[in-house]
């Protein structure tokens, strides 16, 4: 980081302690709902919503500090007051953390695909343990909105999802609410692509199940 940027960065999250979750306060002093943009690259996304929604709070997360900084200056630009930025990579925010019941809405839209077979363990809406930490973090009644133009990834992911006892899946067609569109699925869409859509549900569950798949509420 060049020496005369601030450190943290405006609008930037920073914790005090990184293997202790945060608290809510620690974030947004207001009790307005907060929605996560996960992966939010540029923060062309997330700083569209946070102006288009004052009323609403937004946590932006990267991993990179190029990306981080891009979103930092956005949301100065905009004087977005309900946005900030945490530089983190989002299996470790998502799992540990952040606090349960956190987000009433997350989105997680065009993530890496894995296109190799020998990378497809790493698609995160295909692994049990991500989904059930997105559960987690959810408030209830909360929404997970995912967006993909890689075909198998998203075939993959409503596989996994038909055995998934944590999330009722939602309609969403395009133009069903404000959702502006990334710079990467403006260029993907020039090309002629497909964007997939998938808007879950936070589920109700009853005691402390395992990350996922078929048990009956009996068993619990």
């Amino acid at each position: 980081m060049p020496k005369d940027e601030a450190f943290p960065l405006p609008y930037e999250f920073y914790p005090d302690e990184w293997f202790s979750p945060v608290r809510r306060e620690d974030l947004f002093a207001n009790s307005a709902p907060i929605e996560m943009d996960l992966g939010c690259g540029d923060g062309s996304f997330v700083a569209r919503m946070a102006e288009h929604f004052p009323e609403r709070n937004f946590l932006a997360v990267e991993r990179l500090l190029g990306r981080v900084r891009k979103v930092s200056r956005k949301a100065v630009q905009g004087q977005l007051s309900n946005l900030r930025v945490l530089r983190a990579d989002s299996n470790y925010a998502v799992e540990w953390l952040l606090p349960r019941g956190f987000a009433q809405r997350i989105h997680f839209l065009c993530p890496d695909p894995w296109p190799k077979k020998k990378h497809a363990s790493r698609r995160q809406m295909c692994q049990p343990e991500f989904l059930a930490a997105l559960h987690r973090l959810l408030a209830p009644s909360g929404e997970l909105l995912f967006m993909t133009d890689a075909e198998p990834y998203f075939d993959e992911s409503i596989s996994v999802l038909e055995n998934c006892l944590y999330f009722t899946r939602l309609p969403w067609a395009e133009g069903d609410f404000f959702y502006p569109k990334t710079d990467f699925e403006e260029q993907w869409l020039a090309q002629g692509r497909t964007m997939h859509r998938l808007r879950l549900q936070r589920r109700e569950v009853t005691g402390e199940l395992p990350p996922l798949y078929d048990i009956k509420p009996q068993e619990i």
